[in-house]
């Protein structure tokens, strides 16, 4: 299993998570492939930065190869700035580093990090600049336009008013703005949008791919499986950008999955320490919940095959990479999935059995 949205800890963050305990929490769960995320301490938008970065996963895949014999691949994404010449580095350290660099990564609205490049005018120079550098592979988005966010609306005694700061209006809007990207520049990467939540997200990208686009989007458990009447839980547990939504694009989300219109499970495992998650931080582990989901997608019927290609293929085919796929079976899921609630102090998935 592929899992290509990950956002592991370590050095600066080991306090969450090390990068052995999430790669050894993974490969419980049966994921031999993990993709991280360029918003770590220190963002991974520089040479030195990635190349320690990827000298620490290697360290940690040796280690996990000892106590478990799994073979695990650990890549990165490079983060990309609205600076030209970090752009251009970037870009040639993506050729010198692929596969183990496996593609790029924009911010189209703030998150975890402060990586955003908010204004449409960098985002439209990013993907100039990358057709200019003839820049081919996959650029991954998060997709929420900050100027449709209301911060005003955020009580930090009401968790739930998260959601009204992230509308769904501010996904879609970010959506549309990378598919007009694509089209006024010519980038001829592929463009991925991350942890779709909307259906008026899923139906822009589906859209775009009839007109030629190409296009791919991800969806993760949380968004597949819970909406947003679990948001207000309290100390924040099950904040996290983008927010749960209400109950008919969690249905959407969950649909699209079945019916193909989603490429991959991507779980956006994002693990904070209980008292990071009381001070509002954004992100929630996310292992268990891609078993979670699995398991009920197998019971609404999905064909193991389409599992399979939501589960690794798909992807190893856009990321043009050649790596063993396999799904866990139901058994193994059952058996497992009491470790990976257990492997974090708090389990945002106690309501989906």
């Amino acid at each position: 299993m592929i899992d290509v949205h990950v956002h592991l800890r370590d050095g600066a963050q080991s306090e969450k998570e090390t990068l052995l305990h999430g790669m050894m929490t993974a490969a419980r769960l049966g994921v031999t492939a993990l993709f991280d995320m360029p918003n770590t301490v220190p963002p991974l938008t520089s040479e030195g930065a990635v190349t320690e970065r990827l000298e620490a996963g290697r360290t940690a895949v040796q280690q996990v190869a000892q106590v478990t014999g799994t073979s695990l691949f650990y890549g990165v994404y490079g983060g990309v700035t609205a600076d030209s010449r970090q752009l251009e580095a970037i870009v040639s350290l993506y050729r010198s580093l692929s596969p183990a660099m496996v593609g790029l990564k924009l911010f189209a609205g703030h998150s975890t990090g402060n990586m955003g490049l908010t204004l449409y005018e960098e985002q439209l120079r990013v993907y100039q600049l990358l057709a200019q550098f003839g820049y081919t592979g996959v650029l991954a988005v998060h997709c929420e336009k900050e100027s449709l966010m209301r911060t005003q609306l955020w009580d930090p005694a009401k968790p739930e008013s998260h959601g009204h700061v992230r509308p769904a209006e501010a996904e879609i809007a970010s959506v549309a703005d990378q598919i007009k990207a694509v089209r006024e520049t010519g980038f001829s990467g592929t463009l991925h949008i991350c942890h779709i939540s909307t259906a008026g997200a899923i139906d822009l990208v589906d859209r775009a791919r009839t007109h030629g686009v190409q296009i791919t989007c991800g969806a993760t458990s949380h968004h597949a499986l819970l909406n947003d009447s679990v948001a207000g839980t309290p100390g924040h547990l099950c904040k996290m950008n983008p927010p749960l939504r209400d109950e008919s694009d969690r249905a959407a989300v969950f649909s699209a999955l079945l019916d193909g219109r989603v490429d991959w499970i991507e779980s956006d495992h994002a693990p904070h320490t209980l008292a990071d998650k009381a001070a509002g931080a954004s992100g929630i582990p996310g292992f268990a919940g891609t078993a979670l989901l699995i398991r009920s997608l197998r019971r609404a019927g999905l064909p193991e095959a389409h599992l399979r290609r939501l589960c690794g293929e798909r992807a190893l085919q856009v990321f043009a990479m050649d790596l063993p796929v396999s799904v866990p079976s139901d058994a193994h899921l059952g058996a497992v999935l009491p470790e990976l609630r257990d492997a974090y102090p708090w389990d945002p998935f106690s309501s989906v059995q």
